[in-house]
């Protein structure tokens, strides 16, 4: 070969509030988007998309785990066919990529970008955005959509160098049966913590929640991966060591295909004794398909996510999620202890008509009534792409111009009956009620009773205290042992001095660890105390305790709710 084209793949991540570039030495959540790209890019030079005699260099990078060596990638790229492709980049990520594309389009070096942001624009928005005729002017050409069946041309594209301004496939979603697997070879994956690797069983949700994006980038109709071509996903990561998976579909219960997936699986735990686990996420339905629940746990899903959102109904109405049911919670959560599953919840705060107060009495109730292992806390974010967005857009209220706020953890918009001030502080405050001591403990009480490693369980929740009490970011974007690089720092804001930087970044991770260390050893000591317990096993409080159809309007969750419905309100601009 004496001709290649260089194809440099970057998932990047966003800065945090002092404007360093969000980076771990192990991160926590792998990127599908990295995997989707780089399995097409390998199909493509497999194939020789480019010609006989013309190889296809691949490198992926994610900056969550790996830094970008722009001035190294610009030295070995520059008087060289290539391409530097910015992989699904979502609105808080937006402004790190531009910051990336602007240095390699300096160097004359093509740039394309992708990812939810591009997208979500042009489905919900009139006309192109100006932060997306921004990188245009700059000569960074966008692709919305996906890119099954379309990224052969962006490359073939950027060979003949006639890249496109842009490429948009908004109105033609393609199917994914037969196309290309998500991959990401093992070097790559073993950055993340615990190993783990990600793909798509299927694309689409048939929900409307008003505050998703999803549903307006990826579609409502169910798109899926056969069953054969998930468990060769699965055999051919298991071949280079990779045995842990997180199926990042939306709702996995909405796949049609999911009790055929979970046959292959369980044959391939029970049968062939392979030692696989996935994380999945999930509606707060799914126990009302016979055998779901039960059959992934034998499939061996180890963790599940779920869209609890709110246990107002009056929040879940405001944001068209009508399937979650109130009533139906504990019954859906009881059912994955039996399965020996570790449960994760989504909680949305800010909602219209919720007040400081009612979002620590909910919360409260929660703690006591349902068995939730980890909850995660989001601020109500009017992101691009979503319908909430598009009416405040329309109705010209108040949205925070800086994307790299648009995380989930930052207020960007005005609230009917909170200030700014109000809604920061019962994010903060959420976070402290639920993490609390004493609930960490009756958490772990929780695994113990259930059949659930109770030390594994105390590792996920100081993973997630430590992420947000010590790192101060979404342990949804936290890893472990931060890094930072003083010139790694958003454009728009001045380089420190060696003098200040070096030595507050070392008395942080000094500060971080001596923390972490006497949690550690703190809940340490209450971990051997509960192995140690004879009546251990035993353990029942009132969020472990089935409900009977006649009972439920004892319990608090439904009783205070249904006495406290807040009027109807919208957000506005003040």
């Amino acid at each position: 070969m004496t001709k290649s084209l260089r194809l440099v793949l970057i998932k990047p991540s966003h800065y945090d509030n002092d404007g360093y570039v969000i980076q771990w030495f192990r991160s926590a959540m792998p990127s599908n988007t990295l995997a989707v790209l780089y399995g097409l890019a390998l199909d493509c030079k497999e194939r020789r998309t480019l010609g006989d005699d013309v190889d296809l260099e691949i490198t992926a990078i994610d900056e969550t785990n790996t830094r970008v060596r722009v001035d190294r990638l610009i030295d070995e790229l520059r008087g060289r066919k290539s391409l530097v492709a910015l992989v699904g980049v979502q609105s808080n990520q937006y402004p790190r990529s531009m910051d990336l594309a602007r240095r390699f389009r300096d160097a004359g070096i093509a740039v394309c970008m992708g990812g939810f942001h591009v997208s979500g624009t042009l489905s919900m928005l009139p006309g192109i955005q100006p932060e997306v005729q921004e990188a245009m002017d700059l000569g960074i050409s966008l692709f919305a959509g996906e890119a099954e069946g379309r990224f052969e041309q962006v490359l073939l594209d950027a060979w003949n160098n006639q890249l496109k301004p842009l490429y948009n496939f908004m109105d033609d979603l393609p199917s994914l049966d037969g196309v290309p697997a998500p991959l990401l070879p093992a070097s790559r994956i073993k950055r993340t913590g615990g190993t783990i690797t990600s793909f798509d069983a299927g694309r689409g949700c048939p929900f409307q929640c008003s505050f998703c994006t999803i549903i307006n980038v990826q579609g409502r109709k169910s798109r899926r991966r056969t069953p054969d071509e998930i468990e060769q996903i699965v055999r051919r990561n298991l071949a280079q060591g990779i045995n842990r998976f997180f199926i990042t579909d939306d709702n996995f219960a909405r796949n049609t295909d999911w009790e055929k997936v979970f046959d292959r699986l369980i044959d391939l735990r029970e049968k062939e004794k392979a030692n696989i686990k996935f994380i999945i996420q999930v509606d707060t339905m799914c126990h009302r398909l016979p055998h779901f629940i039960e059959k992934a746990g034998r499939a061996g899903v180890a963790r599940v996510f779920i869209g609890l959102e709110s246990i107002n109904p009056d929040s879940l109405k405001s944001a068209k999620k009508k399937q979650n049911k109130i009533a139906e919670y504990r019954k859906m959560l009881l059912e994955w202890k039996k399965a020996h599953v570790t449960v994760f919840a989504g909680y949305i705060l800010g909602f219209p008509g919720e007040t400081p107060e009612t979002i620590r009495r909910d919360i409260e109730v929660i703690r006591r009534e349902l068995p939730i292992d980890l909850l995660e806390f989001h601020c109500l974010t009017p992101l691009p792409g979503s319908e909430d967005h598009q009416k405040l857009f329309n109705e010209g209220a108040y949205l925070d111009p800086d994307l790299n706020k648009y995380d989930l953890e930052h207020v960007v918009t005005t609230h009917s009956t909170m200030s700014v001030e109000q809604w920061k502080q019962a994010y903060n405050e959420a976070w402290d009620i639920f993490y609390a001591p004493e609930h960490i403990r009756t958490v772990m009480r929780r695994a113990a009773a259930t059949g659930i490693n109770a030390g594994n369980m105390m590792f996920l929740l100081l993973w997630y205290w430590a992420c947000e009490k010590l790192e101060k970011v979404h342990p949804l974007q936290g890893g472990y042992l931060r890094r930072k690089y003083r010139k790694d720092r958003r454009s728009s804001l001045p380089l420190e001095s060696p003098f200040i930087f070096y030595p507050r970044y070392a008395f942080e991770l000094i500060y971080k660890h001596v923390r972490l260390a006497g949690q550690i050893i703190r809940f340490g000591r209450f971990r051997y105390q509960l192995k140690a317990d004879p009546e251990a096993a035993n353990y029942r409080d009132v969020a472990l305790t089935p409900v009977l159809e006649e009972d439920t309007s004892t319990l608090e969750l439904l009783r205070v709710l249904n006495n406290s419905k807040p009027e109807p309100a919208g957000m506005r601009a003040s």
